[in-house]
Order: structure tokens, then C-alpha cells, then sequence
């Protein structure tokens, strides 16, 4: 195989000529990416080129975490000694400079971006709320799964017990499993967002990169067919976190839980990528409904809870004046610390809404904020 016009006028018109066995053809981009795709080996794929980033750039911590989640789930069985070794050892270096796979993994960079939404009907026109962030593919999943589960509708259910049974009118679990999908089956080459979007109706998660060419999901969830994985050194390295609980059961472990949990679902192979669509059930006044406000966290949420934003109105009520967390938190009838400070105040920090007193010590016991 010879390319001819890589890196020339030519070839940036999205066509290329491919000399294969004597023959010439011309392809599109598309076609070509799909065509070394096919017929490159796995050492010259996306993920382990490598990238600009350097092992120095990964947080200690983050690797820590890893690991320990690792250990957790017995699917790492070497210990932290320091996380040059570590990257190492998962396959993520060349010399002291990360590959893309590990850049995305552990580093925040121009590959992994997220843009979430929150539409006020069925379709994509009025939204309500509207967000874009970037991050570590951890670090993202942790995003969009808390987003959706805040903005989605909880049912209380009583078994005779002291605590309450909060049930989402989508499984999370089914949730997770399909943003951990999105980010190990993303094109990254591409430089598009992930995206969630919310609707009255459903829950679309979506990431860019096309469905395996021949397949379709019915050949993973009921046909038996072998993983077919885009990026199997980012998928590798989730599973021994357990982030991915086995390689190419994705789909049906989704259409297992939605079926059980009675969720309709729906995948979608689109041109530009791949999308997951949960179905929402209930409203209030129906039997069985789920409440008809999104919760912040089941944890520390009653049923008949304000929305996000509506908190994030109380709160600046009360900033007119300097306010303490802890007051905040009082008045708004909230316990859970940190997810108080990152779903509300850093979130009205980021929008410009709020800000501290003592804007250079975060974390001073004598912290306090006031609305702009």
C-alpha cells in the first residue's frame, strides 16, 4: 500500500489516492480512515501514538485511585511505587512521554470534551441548561453520570424498613455502562465531543465514532459476535478498574438491566457516530409515577425536592449577604458536602454567579461567598 498526496494541497480536499497492487483509487476521507482502520495493525492506531503529554503532567493521585480501584476489583496485582513505573507498566509510556491513550486517560486535553444539555421539549430547540467541559475520561463519566442523574426523576418506594428505596426512572447502572462505551468506543481522531442530552421524553447519550462496519447492535446483545474494540488499550486499561466490567458485553449488559428495570431503549447508528437512547417513564399523578422534579442526589433529596437550578436561585437569595457552607447547606436542608460544593457552589462560581470572599484560599474555615 502507497498513499500518494498525504500531506500535500491534495489530500486536504478530504481525498486521497491509494496505490494498492498496481491500482490506483481515489477515496474520500472517510473511506480512507475506514481503510486504514482495516488494515493498519495496533501499533499504529490512535492510541498508542504518541502524544504531547509527558508522565510528569499525571497527577500522583489520580494513579493512586486507579490502582486501588485496581487492587479493589483483583485485576492489578502490582503496587504503586511511583507512577512513572506505574504508566509504565500499563503500557501508556514511550520513554517519559505519554501515548494518546494515556493522555486521554489521565491527562485534561483537547481529545476528551464533553457538552451537556438540558432541552425544554422533545427536540433540539429551546434548551434550559447547557454545559462543556473537559477532563480525564474518568473524570467525565463521573460528570455526565452525576448530570443525568440529577436532572432525571426519582420514585420513593417504603419496604417497612427505617430507610427509604429511591428508585430513577432510568437504571443507573445501564447509565454508566454506556458513557464507560462512549469514551472506549470514541474516534478521537476526530476531535468531536461526547454529548448527553436530555429531553423531556428520553436521555441520548452519544459519542463520534461509527458503529463496527458489517455489525449491528442485535450482533453483540443476542447474536454472540467477538468484541470488536476501537480503542483496545483505553478499553483494557478501564477494565482493570472495573470501569469496564468485560470486554464486549456493553450492549447487552444495557439491554439486560433496561429490560429488567422495564426502560425502553433504542441504539442508533448514525453517520457521525453512535447514540444510546433512554426512554423516560412516568410523571406525576399517574400510578406508579415518578416524581416530577429532577432530585440532586437520592442521599440527600426528599421527593418533593426544588430542582438544581432552583437551589442554585435560593442560594443566590441568600448570598445578597456573605453566607457560610455550612449555613448554606442549612437552609437548604442538604448533608452531603462535596456534592453541595461541586453541584452548586463551584458550578455558580464557573458561571460568574458567585463568588468567595477569600478567592485565594478555597478551602479557609472562614470561607464565605456573595452573589454578583
Amino acid at each position: 500500500m502507497r498513499f500518494e498526496g498525504y500531506n500535500t494541497p491534495y489530500f486536504a480536499y478530504n481525498v486521497a489516492r491509494i496505490r494498492v497492487a498496481d491500482e490506483d483509487k481515489v477515496m474520500s476521507q472517510k473511506e480512507l480512515t475506514a481503510y486504514v482502520l482495516k488494515n493498519e495493525n495496533s501499533e499504529n492506531a490512535w492510541e498508542r501514538n504518541i502524544s504531547d503529554y509527558t508522565v510528569h503532567q499525571v497527577s500522583d493521585k489520580d494513579i493512586i485511585d486507579y490502582l486501588e480501584r485496581g487492587h479493589s476489583a483483583k485485576r492489578i496485582d502490582f503496587e504503586y511505587s511511583d507512577k512513572v513505573s506505574a504508566l509504565n507498566k500499563l503500557f501508556l509510556t514511550n520513554g517519559d512521554k505519554l501515548l494518546n491513550a494515556g493522555m486521554v486517560l489521565f491527562c485534561d486535553n483537547q481529545y476528551t470534551e464533553l457538552q451537556m444539555a438540558i432541552f425544554a421539549g422533545t427536540e433540539r430547540l429551546t434548551f434550559n441548561d447547557i454545559q462543556r467541559q473537559h477532563g480525564t475520561v474518568f473524570e467525565l463519566v463521573l460528570a455526565a453520570e452525576k448530570y443525568i442523574k440529577n436532572n432525571i426523576h426519582w420514585r420513593v418506594e417504603f419496604d417497612g424498613s427505617l430507610q427509604r428505596k429511591e428508585i430513577p426512572e432510568i437504571p443507573t447502572d445501564a447509565i454508566r455502562e454506556a458513557l464507560i462505551n462512549s469514551f472506549c468506543h470514541k474516534d478521537y481522531g476526530a476531535c468531536q465531543s461526547n454529548e448527553v442530552a436530555i429531553f423531556k421524553d428520553r436521555v441520548e447519550i452519544y459519542n463520534p465514532g461509527s458503529f463496527p462496519e458489517g455489525y449491528k447492535p442485535e450482533d453483540f446483545i443476542f447474536g454472540g459476535e467477538r468484541p470488536v474494540r476501537r480503542n483496545p488499550l483505553i478499553t483494557s486499561v478501564l477494565y482493570y478498574s472495573k470501569d469496564v466490567e468485560s470486554f464486549g458485553t456493553g450492549l447487552k449488559r444495557i439491554t439486560d438491566v433496561c429490560n429488567e428495570q422495564k426502560c425502553k431503549i433504542e441504539f442508533k447508528m448514525l453517520k457521525s457516530g453512535f447514540v444510546v437512547v433512554f426512554f423516560r417513564s412516568g410523571r406525576s399523578g399517574e400510578e406508579g409515577a415518578l416524581t416530577d422534579t429532577p432530585t440532586g442526589t437520592p442521599t440527600d433529596t426528599p421527593t418533593d425536592a426544588p430542582t438544581v437550578e432552583m437551589r442554585m436561585g435560593r442560594i443566590l437569595a441568600l448570598c445578597e449577604t456573605p453566607q457560610s457552607r455550612e449555613d448554606l447547606m442549612r437552609e437548604l436542608k442538604l448533608n452531603d458536602k462535596n456534592h453541595f460544593i461541586q453541584t452548586y457552589i463551584n458550578e455558580l462560581i464557573k458561571q460568574g454567579r458567585l463568588t468567595r470572599t477569600i478567592p485565594d484560599k478555597p478551602n479557609s474555615p472562614l470561607q464565605k461567598y456573595v452573589a454578583l
